[in-house]
């Protein structure tokens, strides 16, 4: 049983890494949404149009529950349609 406890032992470790890991990305991510949510692509040279555009389809890829949980990490919070639109 040893053995198995071991075993045991280093999955929690790892399980604990990429859980931290995990942290760390969500707080990227929601970071990087509420960037490009402020962006003015407009003012933006092309180069970083195009970046731009390159991470926001990634985050736009994400499950919804992910992108809650990346937004929660930095305190933000995306806001309705219609409320960007004015309506």
């Amino acid at each position: 049983m040893p053995h198995r406890d071991q075993e045991i032992a280093m999955l929690r470790r790892e399980l604990e890494m990429l859980m931290g890991e995990r942290q760390s990305l969500l707080r990227v991510v929601g970071a990087s949404a509420v960037l490009i949510a402020s962006l003015d692509s407009k003012r933006l040279p092309v180069g970083a149009v195009e970046a731009a555009d390159q991470v926001a389809t990634s985050i736009n890829m994400l499950p919804e529950e992910t992108l809650q949980d990346a937004l929660g990490s930095v305190h933000a919070e995306i806001e309705e349609e219609d409320t960007v639109q004015g309506n």
